[in-house]
């Protein structure tokens, strides 16, 4: 199972993903909106196992440090956006004159990594570019790639960390290798496909890369 929520901070996609057997469920990129959170998790009774962040910046991490305590769950970041967590000027929330900071993270991710949430098997795929420790995840037939790519568009790479032809090398390396079938569910906007933005997305075609 698959739900996306739009939280309300500059429209973030989060996802909570969940093992349909077990009930166990992971939330991607929590940036805010934690209430509506709550809610799509006891209507379909789900338990949280994981909180799972894609990159550092405030919009995707906004409402972990709640979400964490609330729901009793364990927080999962690549190693080099870890730092991002504990500081507002790195994960830009002083941007916002939020000065947000939470706990470190319990688990650093690394590439090619894999675990499950119940039975649901995701695989981390680290995408620098956006940030230093983006990531996307991998599980049957989706791919969660948060600020990474997005339809027909790529993230920025001109904020704090950011490198536009690792961003590049990220995309072409990383998930131009992957199936036409994979859908993509981005961090922001609508969803799309790997053999959509093959065929479709400038910067992937080199139109504006």
């Amino acid at each position: 199972m698959i739900e996306r929520i739009v939280t309300p901070v500059l429209g973030v996609n989060c996802y909570v993903l969940a093992c349909d057997k077990t009930k166990k469920a992971a939330i991607i990129d929590p940036g805010s909106g934690s209430a509506m959170i709550k809610d799509l998790l006891r209507r379909h009774n789900l338990e949280v196992e994981r909180i799972i962040l894609t990159h550092g910046h405030y919009d995707h991490i906004g409402a972990a440090e709640e979400l964490r305590k609330t729901l009793h769950a364990e927080v999962a970041v690549h190693r080099e956006d870890a730092g991002m967590l504990t500081d507002p000027q790195k994960n830009l929330s002083r941007m916002f004159s939020k000065d947000y900071v939470m706990s470190p993270a319990e688990i650093l991710l690394e590439d090619g990594q894999k675990f499950f949430i119940g039975e649901v098997q995701m695989k981390v795929i680290h995408t620098p570019g956006h940030t230093p420790g983006g990531i996307c995840l991998l599980t049957d037939g989706v791919l969660f790639s948060g600020d990474t790519l997005f339809d027909c568009s790529i993230g920025r790479a001109d904020l704090p960390g950011g490198d536009f032809h690792k961003l590049l090398n990220s995309i072409h390396d990383k998930l131009m290798v992957l199936d036409d079938q994979i859908l993509v569910y981005p961090g922001h906007e609508s969803f799309t496909s790997i053999g959509r933005e093959r065929a479709r997305n400038p910067y992937i075609s080199g139109d504006l890369a």
